[in-house]
């Protein structure tokens, strides 16, 4: 084909063409890009992120292909006017990009965009007052349709620990029958029992919280993390002296837990500290105990609407 120098030739649209086999898709998209994120907070510096992003639409069954490089286009327009405002939330972050990605791709009913990363935060140990910082796993989805249906997820994913129950009784059955043949009354062994915990097993505990709402709702992701980690028998530091690292041990022999409680526990202080939420904010609670004595691990999950964990939360008496 001859052209005419200085001419802009027109190249052929590949993917808006027919496919051989005429089959609408659920997602296509690009997966696993990095960009950097800064998240403003009211009160404190800004924290800066380094999330992976998925970011997907939906394709047609007369489309072949979707235009993939809008997609990268449509973050990083998003990302560069998020640096003239501020951005508080990872998951209204993800809304933004959706909405984006709607414009760009005219033949998409319904736009998805995924993040996962990194979150730090700082902590201090329990009784030195050592300052460290902790890592945790945060996770944002938007999902939204054209015509103005918007479904959005924020979640985290924290480690902890947790003590067994079960081999805790065993243990203080046997130390009771030790004191006791010794000649110690009854009352002092109970005494010593309750202020002195027995040895149990150990698992590093995996929590998790999701939360997926509607568009207008605020949810802290620093209050869901909050929330996992005092589900657990105890905390996790990144740095202890002795006198913090026995703190630990005690404190975690004296609230022993199953996997099961630690789940029960995420769901009656997240009712707690969320009473706002809409009842139909649907909810996934999921707690992964690491065992120490077993190859496997032990599992829990709840998943329920707000308003079905609420009435079965309050339904053991006031929240206090």
């Amino acid at each position: 084909m001859n052209t005419i120098p200085g001419e802009i030739v027109q190249l052929p649209d590949v993917q808006a063409s027919n496919p051989e086999v005429s089959i609408g898709l659920t997602r296509v998209g690009v997966t696993e890009v990095k960009k950097m994120v800064e998240i403003t907070r009211s009160d404190k510096r800004p924290i800066i992120l380094i999330p992976t992003f998925d970011i997907f639409v939906d394709l047609p069954s007369y489309r072949k292909g979707a235009n993939l490089s809008r997609n990268l286009e449509a973050i990083d327009r998003t990302l560069e006017e998020a640096l003239n405002r501020p951005v508080y939330r990872v998951e209204d972050l993800c809304v933004d990009v959706s909405k984006r990605l709607l414009e760009t791709h005219e033949y998409a009913s319904n736009a998805e965009v995924r993040m996962h990363g990194e979150y730090m935060m700082k902590k201090k140990s329990p009784k030195t007052g050592l300052e460290c910082q902790e890592v945790y796993d945060i996770y944002a989805d938007a999902i939204v349709a054209r015509g103005g249906l918007t479904r959005k997820t924020i979640g985290a994913k924290v480690i902890a620990m947790t003590a067994c129950p079960c081999a805790q009784e065993i243990s203080k059955e046997s130390a009771f029958k030790k004191l006791a043949a010794l000649g110690v009354a009854d009352n002092v062994i109970q005494d010593f029992l309750e202020d002195m915990p027995m040895p149990t097993h150990n698992q590093r505990g995996v929590g998790t919280i999701k939360i997926e709402s509607g568009d207008d709702v605020k949810v802290s992701i620093e209050t869901i993390i909050d929330i996992i980690e005092n589900s657990m028998s105890s905390q996790m530091y990144e740095l202890l002296k002795r006198e913090d690292e026995r703190h630990v041990v005690e404190s975690a022999h004296k609230n022993p837990k199953f996997v099961e409680d630690c789940v029960r526990t995420m769901a009656k202080n997240l009712v707690q500290k969320f009473p706002n939420l809409p009842d139909d904010a649907v909810i996934t609670i999921e707690q992964v105990n690491e065992e120490s004595i077993h190859r496997h691990n032990a599992f829990a999950e709840r998943m329920a609407t707000f308003g079905e964990l609420k009435k079965e939360v309050l339904s053991n008496g006031p929240i206090l």
